[in-house]
């Protein structure tokens, strides 16, 4: 577990896969700290809202998501608004929190601050 989250992939989730344990989800949420907890219709899920200056780059930032949820085989939910993007990772199969959707949390990150920059710059 020591592994940076952001490096690592999703692995297939059975229906009979194990939710993580409070004491990993205290250890995975120290790499994602801008994400929280939250629980939706009894079902926990991981959320963050990201901001940004206009809505064409909030629009690039969900096209970059779904991109990446695509590739991992891992969707989540999205919810793009002018200047805002809001993210919820959870495991389908499981209606609740697996060590995939920390890692797809982190991945998401990573793609959030180049996107800026590149904005900014352009």
């Amino acid at each position: 577990m020591g592994q940076n989250l952001s490096e690592e992939k999703c692995v297939a989730c059975r229906g009979d896969a194990p939710k993580v344990t409070p004491e990993e989800k205290e250890i995975l949420s120290r790499q994602i700290p801008e994400w929280k907890i939250v629980e939706k219709n009894g079902v926990e899920m991981l959320e963050r809202k990201y901001e940004f200056p206009d809505f064409a780059s909030a629009l690039m930032f969900t096209e970059r998501v779904g991109k990446l949820a695509e590739n991992e085989k891992h969707h989540p939910s999205i919810l793009t608004e002018w200047g805002k993007v809001t993210v919820w990772w959870w495991t389908h199969k499981i209606n609740g929190l697996h060590r995939n959707d920390f890692i797809m949390a982190a991945k998401t990150d990573s793609l959030y601050q180049p996107l800026l920059k590149d904005y900014i710059e352009s």
